[in-house]
């Protein structure tokens, strides 16, 4: 069915990438690393993490100097991504940025003059791909003016030793600038698909019902191959995933820790889960349009055809790696005034259907599902052609997996540490993530049939109700005062609209 960004409060739900012995690590006892009165130079945060166990839980200051580089230390790039991705919950990424640099400022004492030289020219390079990291992976931190500066702040006082790091800053901000640049056409392009997509009921209703032609256009004229519905579909999955940032995750579901008694280090403003939201809405589109597409045929023949066809997109999805448009589809093909249509199913060939809906059943947490994600993700990392190497999840499901992490286990812990263990298995499941996003489509794209998914008028639930009603009659009598209802409300909204039109054109 059409998804929501968070899942309903008394869903039951145990995500698979939730370690249970995370909730159990919730107290004082746990192993912590301990502050060292400071930042040393002489014992970098490595031997902690190269030497020690796995970070469970710390306070903010040492996890912040476990990030600084140092003349012969460098974070783990798993760390680096670990913290920068949580560390925005307790800390604004300027105030991070900020902290970051005054600490390398004290202890590679790059106030005072002249520099020493040698030691400098062992760190700079150290400092600079931590930034260069940072800003290819959370570009979005950058958009703030304070953040560029202080970074300019730290190359200027390094560039002495080595003039190159001007030109090394110089190409690290103008990929940045390219990145962003198309961050925003990314999110204008949502603007303009939402308001073209938006869900509308017309006096179509009525006239694909009537003795007159439809004047709809169906998807089986647009495209009538399903492998190219698939390409195409499998096109706008990636298109969307290429707009999420990793940090939307955590921003999706900020909220006030009640062991946490810093303040919340977003503004609803600046609380972005701009592209998050737009691929959820992409997810609910397809599902209506699906729905739509069955419920509209006036002949029952037709309608069959039209399941049959969808059950060959989403076969197709699914040897894609699609998994995406695959529910979607097959959450269309669920929805009540779709699945009451007995006559219409009577008539369809639907084998291939209840193999898929076994792959995609709910149960055991979407065992099957999961299994078949992990071969997809599996054949990615072994495929030598880029058409084997897309993975799709099922996004709502990636979306209630780090729900229940999150509100499985507090962001801190009881004595005022932050509960790292915690991050590390987000960070795990949003990296996850991460790689199967920056795959690029290797389908041609077919800009009538985006068009046509992007733009073609959908039915509201009320509208599925009616044509489903208007195709095979009610069965009782809660469905016949339904459909009265629905015609009443429905075809006179219709016939008031025809009516205001004929006036303006006249």
């Amino acid at each position: 069915m059409p998804q929501t960004v968070c899942p309903a409060a008394g869903t039951m739900f145990t995500p698979s990438g939730f370690n249970p012995h995370l909730a159990s690590t919730c107290s004082e006892a746990d192993p912590v690393i301990e502050d060292e009165g400071g930042p040393q130079e002489a014992r970098g945060p490595g031997a902690c993490l190269a030497e020690g166990p796995p970070i469970t839980s710390a306070s903010l200051d040492t996890l912040i100097q476990h990030l600084v580089p140092t003349t012969d230390y460098y974070p783990e790039k798993a760390y680096v991504f670990t913290f920068l991705l949580s560390a925005r919950l307790f800390i604004s990424p300027p105030e991070l940025l900020a902290r970051l640099c005054e600490t390398c400022i004290k202890q590679q004492q790059l106030d005072q003059s002249p520099l020493d030289m040698a030691k400098v020219r062992k760190f700079g390079p150290k400092i600079l791909q931590l930034l260069t990291e940072w800003t290819e992976t959370f570009p979005t931190d950058f958009r703030e003016e304070k953040m560029v500066g202080l970074f300019k702040d730290i190359i200027h006082r390094i560039a002495p030793c080595d003039e190159a790091y001007w030109k090394t800053l110089s190409q690290v901000l103008q990929t940045l600038n390219q990145k962003l640049a198309a961050i925003a056409q990314g999110e204008e392009c949502i603007v303009k698909v939402n308001a073209s997509s938006v869900s509308s009921i017309s006096d179509k209703l009525v006239a694909f019902k009537t003795k007159s032609p439809p004047i709809q256009k169906e998807m089986l004229s647009i495209c009538n191959d399903p492998y190219t519905l698939a390409q195409q579909l499998t096109y706008i999955e990636l298109e969307h995933l290429s707009h999420i940032g990793p940090e939307e995750f955590v921003q999706a579901f900020v909220q006030k820790d009640k062991l946490d008694s810093t303040q919340p280090c977003f503004s609803e403003q600046k609380k972005k889960t701009t592209n998050l939201e737009a691929y959820v809405r992409w997810f609910n589109r397809l599902c209506y349009l699906v729905a739509t597409e069955i419920c509209m045929p006036a002949k029952k023949k037709q309608r069959a055809q039209v399941i049959e066809f969808f059950i060959d997109v989403a076969r197709e999805c699914f040897n894609i790696g699609n998994f995406n448009s695959l529910m979607a589809i097959i959450s269309g093909m669920n929805m009540s005034p779709v699945s009451r249509l007995k006559k219409t199913w009577g008539k369809a060939k639907t084998a291939k259907f209840f193999i898929l809906e076994h792959q995609m059943d709910p149960t055991g947490n979407f065992y099957n599902y999961r299994t078949a994600l992990r071969g997809a993700a599996h054949r990615s990392q072994t495929a030598n052609s880029n058409r084997e190497k897309i993975v799709i999840p099922f996004f709502s499901l990636l979306i209630k997996d780090i729900y229940f992490l999150n509100e499985g286990c507090a962001n801190r812990l009881p004595n005022g540490h932050v509960h790292f263990a915690k991050f590390v298995e987000l960070a795990r499941q949003v990296g996850e993530f991460m790689t199967w996003k920056q795959m690029e489509c290797p389908f041609e794209t077919d800009r009538s049939i985006l068009h046509y998914l992007h733009t073609a008028p959908i039915f509201s639930e009320d509208g599925l109700y009616l044509a489903s009603y208007e195709s095979e009659s009610p069965e009782n009598q809660v469905e016949k005062d339904r459909w009265k209802a629905l015609r009443s409300n429905i075809l006179g909204k219709t016939k008031e609209l025809k009516e205001l039109r004929e006036h303006h054109g006249s």
